[in-house]
């Protein structure tokens, strides 16, 4: 059952996809939690993967993994960056995750023989995980609805979302529309009538915006506040302005909070809080407006063309360049542009970061990248995938392991200096189980990495099946590589260096998946800051 004093925000967005309600909800939960309250967020995604692990890159973005290993949304790494809860598997829920649930309960013969159909049976589902990741410590329970109003896979999120409101006290459920307002540039002026139908939809299925959140490219005029009050049946102080910020996401909760939207939501929840300083955002804003510095890293990976296949490592690139005070311009390349047309495309830069991937598309790219930067004494940063090309190109260039690999992309080799877990040999389908989640990492006390940590014991998140051999560990350790981080229950190697570089750091984890604006990953930000080392 539901804790009483828990309020719920239910954010869905209309006419167009991409529109940003991901950030919106971000945004809302971070001005929540400065007014002091205890903030919980979700994401539901109407599709029918039971989640997005073996989803393409090109049409979902990157995989955000939890401390559980549970493998979600992108719009999760937002929630975690702009509030300070951590979330579970219990966060994202998927059209996939419900009927599965469904089918498996109907097989058990749970529903006693009755005809299982989408109300009450899959509602009833959705209903059961609004509620079950609430404890008496959370004021305010945020849920993502992901598609448009419209979209037929999400009307039982929809439905299930207009029966809780309905068996809630009204005044601690609210719902929240993004929609656009498209500029013509011939008529010269906003439009609102999508605005108007998007909510029409809404409210046919049975849904009344309590607030309406309108991105725009150009100010809205009152009169238009005014119009989309009157149609869309939303109190005029209600009609908020989303336009598109000038320089960072993480300008997003003060525009907000200029519009007083966390003031509405008080109101509606008629809850006590304390007033909103929103200094944490003032600084990190300011930092991003007028940096000292700036340096320019390369990202070499295989799907640079898509922002959001890297997005939470473009984020904690930006978080590091925050805390040391710095511009961050990030170049990318692809990786098998460098196969064609060779390193020179790297000779500007300042830092070089190859993220985590699958497949062997682009790998000898990446390893001359991983050797461009060792021979040079460039900063180098390399993640998952961007460990085990550090590994491979050293084995080849430095220990004299002629084609030296990974299993993963020659099975055949003869030096497999990555190569898969014992008791993962038998997984052999996509998707199959991974070394996923938060696992322990024990620092070695003369590292970069302890340098930049200051601690000898931390945990990171993974998502990978292959792994460092530890038989080429003597071999490699000798002719210079250092082992700098390993897993204490496994015997794992987690990050190795290169002492006698500048900074050479490679690391089998994601630190991406912990990082924030205002407490960048220490990792990246000791990267970053060799970068500005190696740039003077």
């Amino acid at each position: 059952m539901p804790n009483v004093k828990t309020k719920y925000i239910f954010v869905t967005g209309g006419v167009v996809s991409s529109l940003g309600k991901g950030l919106t909800a971000a945004a809302i939960g971070a001005l929540l939690e400065q007014r002091g309250l205890e903030v919980r967020m979700q994401k539901f995604d109407p599709y029918l993967n039971v989640d997005p692990g073996t989803m393409s890159p090109f049409q979902h973005g990157e995989v955000y993994v939890l401390n559980d290993g549970a493998e979600t949304d992108l719009d999760l790494g937002h929630y975690e960056r702009f509030t300070s809860g951590k979330l579970t598997k219990l966060n994202n829920l998927t059209s996939g995750q419900v009927y599965e649930t469904v089918l498996q309960k109907e097989r058990r013969g749970d529903y006693l023989g009755a005809t299982v159909q989408v109300i009450p049976h899959v509602t009833n589902e959705i209903k059961d995980r609004i509620y079950i990741d609430n404890d008496d410590q959370v004021d305010v329970v945020i849920t993502e609805l992901g598609g448009t109003i419209g979209d037929i896979e999400g009307l039982p999120f929809l439905e299930a979302m207009r029966q809780f409101a309905l068996e809630q006290d009204p005044n601690n459920v609210l719902f929240l529309h993004c929609t656009l307002l498209p500029y013509l540039k011939a008529a010269g002026e906003l439009k609102t009538k999508p605005s108007q139908q998007s909510v029409a939809k809404l409210r046919e299925i049975g849904i009344q915006p309590d607030i309406l959140v309108c991105r725009t490219e150009v100010p809205m005029t009152s009169e238009m506040r005014q119009k989309l009050s009157l149609f869309c049946n939303v109190p005029v102080k209600a009609v908020i302005e989303e336009c598109d910020v000038e320089t960072s996401i993480y300008e997003l909760p003060l525009s907000l909070r200029a519009e007083k939207v966390d003031d509405l939501i008080i109101d509606k929840f008629n809850l006590s809080t304390k007033e909103n300083t929103m200094q944490i955002w003032v600084d990190v804003v300011r930092r991003l407006k007028a940096p000292s510095h700036k340096v320019e890293i390369g990202v070499v990976g295989k799907y640079i063309e898509l922002q959001d296949a890297y997005k939470s490592v473009y984020e904690s690139i930006t978080h590091a360049g925050i805390s040391n005070d710095c511009s961050v311009r990030v170049v990318r390349i692809d990786a098998e542009e460098l196969e064609n047309e060779g390193t020179q495309l790297l000779s500007s830069l300042d830092g070089i970061l190859i993220p985590g991937g699958f497949g062997d598309r682009g790998i000898e790219g990446k390893i001359a990248a991983a050797q461009y930067a060792r021979e040079n004494g460039i900063p180098f940063f390399g993640l998952c995938l961007g460990m085990q090309i550090a590994v491979i190109e050293f084995a080849r260039n430095v220990a004299g392991l002629d084609k030296a690999n990974s299993s993963e992309f020659d099975p055949e080799t003869t030096h497999p200096v990555i190569h898969i877990m014992e008791e993962q040999k038998e997984l052999t389908t996509k998707g199959g189980n991974m070394r996923l989640g938060a696992y322990d990492c024990a620092l070695a006390d003369d590292s970069f990495s302890y340098h930049a940590y200051g601690t000898l014991e931390v945990m990171e998140r993974h998502r990978h099946r292959y792994e460092f051999n530890n038989a080429y560990k003597d071999t490699l350790t000798e002719k210079g590589l250092r082992i700098a981080g390993t897993n204490p229950d496994k015997d794992l190697v987690e990050i190795v260096e290169m002492p006698e570089h500048p900074w050479f750091v490679a690391v089998q984890f994601h630190p991406e998946f912990q990082s924030k604006p205002h407490a960048a990953h220490p990792l990246f930000a000791n990267f970053i800051a060799a970068t500005l080392k190696y740039k003077k």
